[in-house]
């Protein structure tokens, strides 16, 4: 891990752009008070926008983080910001907008080459980031997991114990074969769902949701699209991580 650059945001927050080999990332860690402790981590995992374009978000939920006394970082995804592009993912977008626009059913051939090379990509590159964060003085465990992509969330939680819980936001599509591995899924869940998500099965996120085989999962459904989740189920997923972290 390479760090670049370095910032205090207000004195309450240190932000440090690094690089993990070629994978751009942001760390944040609280700025004041005494280094008497690690702090613990929240891996915040963005939709595949780019880590530009999804800052603002990114850092307002870093600093709500920090003020609670959390550490966050964040990776790019793989094809996303100035990252490679990935030829069949770029694809897969080119027939999905095809097919919402005439219409049609997504079919499940489309999801397949949307997501899970996606998930193939960028789980081992987290666990690679996990790596490399918790080997810092200032970050320590417990670790927890909040980010887009329902399914790269669920493939985390499955294979890497040091994540202890999670908050996982039903906004993307969710290929079949990701059904069988939510089943996997023991760490405590808090799963945040917009009813009215235009972008967003409905009731494959019920599905999924219905087969995590945590024994503490809970769905915080509010009314609205894609973009519009309330203060208030921000501040449930801070309490959430606050009780298992902490």
């Amino acid at each position: 891990m390479h760090f670049t650059s370095e910032q205090r945001l207000d004195g309450a927050v240190i932000e440090r752009e690094f690089t993990l080999g070629e994978i751009p990332g942001i760390l944040w860690t609280p700025g004041s008070g005494s280094a008497s402790a690690p702090a613990p981590l929240i891996l915040l995992s963005p939709p595949p926008l780019g880590l530009r374009k999804m800052y603002p978000r990114l850092v307002a939920r870093a600093r709500h983080s920090a003020a609670d006394g959390f550490a966050t970082a964040t990776i790019e995804l793989p094809g996303s910001g100035d990252r490679p592009r990935l030829p069949a993912a770029e694809q897969a977008v080119a027939d999905l907008r095809r097919a919402m626009e005439a219409g049609e059913p997504v079919s499940d051939e489309i999801i397949d080459a949307l997501i899970l090379p996606l998930v193939d990509k960028a789980v081992p590159e987290w666990q690679a980031a996990l790596d490399a964060l918790l080997s810092l003085p200032e970050i320590g465990g417990p670790v927890g997991y909040s980010g887009g992509v329902i399914s790269i969330g669920t493939r985390l939680a499955v294979v890497e114990p040091r994540i202890s819980a999670a908050v996982l936001f039903a906004g993307s599509f969710v290929p079949r074969a990701m059904f069988e591995e939510a089943r996997q899924v023991t760490i405590p869940l808090h799963v945040l769902l917009q009813w009215d998500d235009e972008g967003n099965d409905r009731q494959a996120a019920l599905d999924l949701f219905d087969a995590f085989g945590s024994k503490e999962k809970t769905l915080h459904a509010n009314m609205g699209g894609h973009a519009g989740v309330p203060q208030f189920a921000g501040v449930a997923a801070a309490q959430f991580f606050t009780r298992h972290l902490k």
